[in-house]
């Protein structure tokens, strides 16, 4: 078949085509986070008992009068190892890049009333830069 041919067969082939997959789509959303932690990181316990760093990211726009802070609630399932003990060892303060998954999912308020809450999944952090007053803070602490 010439390439003019195939060319013009894959343009008549429809959009919803994935000759890649068998599977259904899913839907998904990813975020790009910067900003800086709230607190430091900590661990805790799902109510099946797997473990998760649990932390909080602060993003910040605007200028003067007009700037506003949001705070977005993150989870890392991470396994026992330097980058879960890592995770946990950052400083609040410190300025991190954090790609995640997001999802909203229903959940019923008081008076029978159904909201929706953000889940935001940690699937990579990067550490662009510590606070300025770390190393004072670890003199005191001594």
């Amino acid at each position: 078949m010439s390439s003019f041919t195939s060319l013009r067969a894959l343009r008549a082939a429809p959009l919803t085509s994935r000759a890649f997959s068998t599977s259904q789509r899913t839907a998904f959303a990813r975020m790009t986070l910067i900003g800086r932690l709230g607190v430091q990181p900590e661990l805790a316990n799902t109510s099946t008992g797997t473990e998760l760093v649990r932390y909080t990211i602060a993003t910040s726009q605007g200028s003067g009068d007009n700037r506003k802070t949001s705070w977005w609630n993150l989870v890392a399932f991470l396994k026992e190892g330097a980058q879960r003990e890592f995770i946990l060892g950052l400083p609040k303060g410190t300025l991190v890049h954090v790609e995640v998954d997001a999802s909203r999912n229903p959940y019923e308020a008081e008076g029978g009333k159904t909201q929706y809450g953000l889940n935001l999944t940690q699937r990579e952090i990067n550490v662009l830069s510590f606070p300025k007053n770390q190393g004072a803070e670890e003199e005191a602490a001594e």
